[in-house]
């Protein structure tokens, strides 16, 4: 039988090129040719991912694409986590059109019998489709976060409401989901065709002529919404996550995305001093920048809430910006109590250590879903993309997280104007009482699941295989 061969090509931003390094290297294990699909100031961020399946005796390469030189971006800027302000982001999505013909190159000289290609690439479908090659979708988000965004930008619930913190429920759906009008994102209520709401119709079409779309989540997190998807927008799709538990030994964890801003063994020395679930840890993703001012009210009410913590706060451009935001004395007062880690943080081997009891998230899915996989409950402080959507999944339904109270929808700049009396309530409510522990117990039940999913036989694992199935018997394989 003939190796199958698939090129995954991930949007440039950490997001989601980590998933995908997952998700090849999960194709991989299971006798497929991997490749990856990079620019050049990329490719150390797989080189260790890569070589760790190759040295296990598995077939991973990585190709590169010349990323294109264009007015309007810092210099040698090959990566959203590099873009300075949110005007930027067109820019660079703008740019990433330009791999085009570099990419059919690659497909017209190695054929692959499958193109994995980012939701933020409508183009690789007609791409693909120029050599007869089928191309799945990598979206990044829950089945739960596109079947709600999906529901709301089509009936637009919210049309007749005037004010930001009028509420309305998402219209068809299986669950009550209550939303506020400023927490829908801006182009989908005022349907104004800005350079991304463009790149999402196109998205949406393209992928209604692609061979269907991979989701990193699982089957028994979101069922109800799982066959939504499926039956209700009749959309193909295979769920063959949660793509973080690829990575089982502690060096995996540890080395996970860009290389950490503390070692493992200062990390994990500091993480076993604690007691179980006692630790919160506190990180936005590696996009959004928080307000200086909003730092300060984090800090005072991490303080306030008396509870230990990591803290992830990402790098400025100097090291005055970074360190603007921190009260007099908090550092010296937090000695023992709370980790300041700044920059990268080795999230997926932090969060499955059994000191940490609470997670400060984002709601970023990859976050979300990490926070599960390792069975911790969370505060939830979404900003914008589909975070808000996700809130609601961990709050609403799943009923492992607490809302921190951001209801404004803000690109790229995290925050919300969230005061510290907040902060402090919510940090104390994931971690102290009665409901902290039904929280940490149905955790660890949707822990046990997303395990079980991935192993042979998991819904996971049996849908890959079915993926895998079908692709080699598509006439581009034979």
């Amino acid at each position: 039988m003939v190796q199958l061969q698939v090129f995954f090509f991930p949007v440039m931003a950490h997001g989601h090129m980590i998933p995908i390094l997952d998700m090849a290297r999960l194709f991989a294990s299971r006798g497929v040719h991997s490749t990856i699909i990079t620019t050049p100031l990329n490719a150390p961020a797989f080189a260790k991912g890569v070589q760790r399946s190759n040295d296990l005796g598995f077939q991973m390469t990585v190709k590169l694409l010349q990323f294109p030189k264009v007015d309007g971006l810092p210099e040698d800027c090959e990566n959203a986590d590099q873009l300075t302000s949110p005007a930027m982001f067109p820019i660079f999505f703008g740019a990433t059109k330009l791999l085009k013909d570099q990419l059919e190159q690659l497909l017209e000289e190695y054929r692959p019998n499958c193109l994995v290609a980012d939701l933020f690439f409508p183009w690789a479908t007609d791409s693909a489709a120029k050599f007869d090659i089928p191309r799945l979708v990598f979206h990044g988000s829950s089945f739960f976060a596109s079947c709600a965004g999906e529901q709301v930008r089509l009936h637009r619930p919210f049309k007749n409401l005037k004010n930001d913190s009028d509420e309305f429920f998402v219209p068809n759906f299986p669950h009550k989901i209550k939303l506020c009008l400023s927490q829908i994102p801006p182009h989908v209520r005022t349907e104004e065709e800005t350079e991304f709401a463009k790149t999402l119709t196109e998205a949406r079409e393209s992928e209604s002529r692609s061979h269907g779309v991979i989701v990193n989540s699982f089957y028994e997190l979101e069922p109800e919404y799982v066959d939504h998807y499926r039956n209700v927008l009749n959309r193909r799709a295979w769920h063959i996550g949660p793509l973080s538990l690829c990575n089982r030994s502690l060096e995996e964890k540890a080395q996970r995305g860009k290389q950490a801003a503390i070692s493992e063994d200062d990390c994990l020395k500091w993480l076993d001093s604690k007691s179980p679930n006692s630790v919160l840890y506190v990180c936005f993703g590696s996009i959004s920048k928080i307000p200086t001012e909003q730092l300060h009210e984090i800090a005072m009410g991490l303080e306030a809430s008396g509870q230990q913590f990591i803290w992830v706060v990402r790098k400025g451009t100097n090291d005055k910006e970074t360190e603007d935001w921190m009260p007099e004395g908090f550092e010296e007062r937090m000695i023992g109590k709370g980790l300041i880690i700044r920059g990268w943080a080795p999230q997926v081997m932090i969060l499955d250590h059994g000191a940490v009891g609470g997670f400060v998230t984002h709601c970023g899915w990859n976050s979300t879903l990490e926070g599960i996989a390792a069975g911790v409950p969370m505060v939830t402080w979404p900003s914008f993309a589909e975070q808000f959507y996700n809130e609601k999944l961990i709050t609403d339904v799943l009923r492992i997280g607490v809302s921190v109270g951001a209801k404004e929808w803000v690109a790229g700049t995290g925050g919300g104007n969230i005061k510290r009396d907040a902060v402090e309530t919510a940090v104390r409510s994931i971690i102290v009482g009665e409901e902290a522990k039904e929280r940490r117990n149905r955790c660890k039940g949707l822990k046990e699941m997303a395990k079980k999913a991935v192993e042979e036989g998991g819904s996971s694992y049996s849908d890959l295989n079915a993926l895998i199935q079908e692709l080699s018997l598509h006439p581009s394989s034979n």
